[in-house]
Formats: structure tokens, C-alpha cells, sequence
């Protein structure tokens, strides 16, 4: 069970860290995110329906805006943060820790979703905020914004290590492999789980 939560490193996903301990946690096994966030996704449209009393109709259309506020939330973090590298010493190291490895190995299998660690932090920072601002209505809105973290890790191992079959995901995948023949600061194609905000702000 560690070994599943904390994959070694190996030929094809080399150490980030000389701490072998501190290095396992910035591995995951994608298998993880599904796991730990379909049920979760399950509670909290629970708790929006029974124990928010919030209608089915009101349900789905909060999940529906939260999916969409997920898409906005990963383009921006992608554009602003992981691709941000510091002027200074440390910068660049930083940048490597932060995203810098995906791009220098983007077919590591297990670095390709969000260590658990952080997932878990955000979730939990990300469902706070939300019931701060829309207190009941809250639980349904976090749910779709989790369901589209979910797209996103799992679609992003997707179009990593498949050979999609459909036009629309041939397309798709073209979009994010084209993202990764940029340079380390590279300017176009941030979205992931899809490429609307490219459209809308010109990163396309």
C-alpha cells in the first residue's frame, strides 16, 4: 500500500530530492486521484441535495459552474505560477520543482497528476473559500470544481501516454503537445481539461 501511495523512483521518473523520504511524496500514482475524489465529489452532492436542501435543478447547474470555474482556475495557475520563473538564484530551481520536471520529463507516470498532498490542501482551501462566498449553495459549486480537477488529471495522463481515436481528442492532444515544444516560459496553449480560455485570452 505505501509503495502504491509513495512510488520508488525508477529508470523513467529519476529523484527531484537527495532525501529519498522527502522524494517519494513527489510521486503519485494517478490511480490515486479518482479514488480519493469521485467519492468526494459523491459527498458533497450529497450534502448539497439532503443536508444544504438544495433542489437537483440548482445541484447540477452549481456542479455545471463549478467544472467551468475549474477550467479558468487550472489555465490561470498554469499560465501565471507554473510557468513563472523568478529572477533569481533560486528561480529556477523553483520553477523545476513547481512544473519545470513535467516538462523536462513528460512521460514520467508518475508525476503526471498533483501530488496527493497538495490536492488534498487545495481541496479543502478551495471548498473553504466557496462556502465563505456561497455559504449553502457552497457543496454543489465545489463539486463540479472538483469533478473538473478530476478531468484534468486524468485527461492529462490521457493525452500523455494514449493515442486518442477520435478527431476532437487527436486535436486535443495535438493542443497540449504543442504547449510542451514552447520553451520553459513558453506563452500559448495553457489549458489542459480544454482550450477555451486559450481562445478567450489569446494563448491559443
Amino acid at each position: 500500500m505505501l509503495h502504491f501511495l509513495l512510488p520508488e523512483p525508477n529508470s523513467s521518473s529519476p529523484p527531484m530530492f537527495r532525501n529519498r523520504f522527502i522524494d517519494r511524496f513527489s510521486r503519485v500514482h494517478p490511480a490515486s486521484v479518482p479514488i480519493l475524489y469521485v467519492p468526494a465529489v459523491g459527498v458533497l452532492l450529497y450534502w448539497s441535495l439532503v443536508r444544504a436542501g438544495v433542489s437537483p435543478l440548482a445541484t447540477v447547474g452549481l456542479a455545471a459552474g463549478g467544472f467551468v470555474a475549474w477550467t479558468l482556475t487550472e489555465y490561470w495557475l498554469h499560465r501565471c505560477l507554473f510557468h513563472w520563473v523568478p529572477r533569481a538564484p533560486w528561480g529556477r530551481r523553483m520553477h523545476f520543482l513547481l512544473h519545470g520536471v513535467h516538462h523536462d520529463y513528460p512521460n514520467d507516470r508518475l508525476r503526471l497528476v498533483m501530488p496527493t498532498f497538495v490536492s488534498v490542501s487545495l481541496f479543502w482551501l478551495f471548498l473553504g473559500l466557496y462556502v465563505l462566498l456561497f455559504g449553502r449553495f457552497a457543496w454543489a459549486f465545489h463539486a463540479g470544481f472538483v469533478a473538473g480537477y478530476i478531468f484534468y488529471d486524468m485527461g492529462h495522463y490521457y493525452l500523455h501516454h494514449f493515442q486518442p481515436r477520435w478527431k476532437w481528442a487527436r486535436a486535443w492532444k495535438r493542443h497540449h503537445m504543442m504547449h510542451h515544444a514552447e520553451k520553459i516560459a513558453g506563452d500559448r496553449k495553457f489549458g489542459v481539461s480544454s482550450t477555451l480560455w486559450d481562445h478567450v485570452f489569446g494563448t491559443y
